[in-house]
């Protein structure tokens, strides 16, 4: 039995998401930390191809960019599926269907995301003055700068989170889980 501060009882769309993030079918995706870790690299490393690919795309009007955007997209879901599955919807679920424990956490991992994008922020500003001074034309990389660090903005808090996610217990026996999963619904 989940309880909330927040009173609003939970409707059939978050039981249904609850459920979704705490299925135990990929457990063995993310089940150690170096796994989680591994993940998290592999969805850094889609999203920048994916983004470049996008920028390639839509700023450079590349075709064959149009084609890797696309064929990158699934390995991107289902690497962002694995992270959220590890956190048990963390940054998916709405605040009312998690408890004190997972409330304090997701404010943890916005607090440690917020950190890292200030440094971030800063190599950006740094980054883009020292290539005006040495002379090289900034105003055509406005955009696509501008565009990588709302991306990277608006991901770093599942990266985060997918990075911090604790170990958990491991379970005995197929039934334990199934009596997990019964408390859980």
């Amino acid at each position: 039995m989940m309880t909330t501060s927040d009173h609003r009882p939970l409707t059939n769309y978050d039981r249904r998401m609850y459920r979704l993030m705490n299925r135990r079918e990929a457990a063995r995706f993310h089940a150690t930390a170096a796994r989680r870790r591994a993940w998290v690299v592999t969805h850094i490393l889609l999203t920048v191809a994916s983004e470049a690919a996008w920028l390639g795309a839509v700023v450079w009007e590349q075709r064959w960019a149009t084609w890797t955007m696309l064929g990158l997209l699934l390995p991107w879901c289902f690497a962002t599926g694995v992270i959220n599955s590890s956190t048990r919807g963390l940054l998916e679920l709405r605040v009312r269907a998690l408890d004190e424990r997972q409330r304090a956490e997701r404010l943890r991992v916005a607090a440690l995301a917020q950190r890292v994008m200030m440094w971030v922020l800063l190599a950006a500003t740094v980054g883009a003055g020292v290539a005006a001074l040495a002379g090289v034309e900034v105003e055509g990389l406005v955009f696509p700068v501008l565009f990588s660090v709302f991306v990277v903005h608006w991901i770093m808090p599942l990266w985060m989170a997918g990075l911090t996610a604790r170990d958990e217990p491991d379970l005995d026996d197929d039934e334990d889980i199934a009596v997990e999963a019964a408390g859980a619904a």
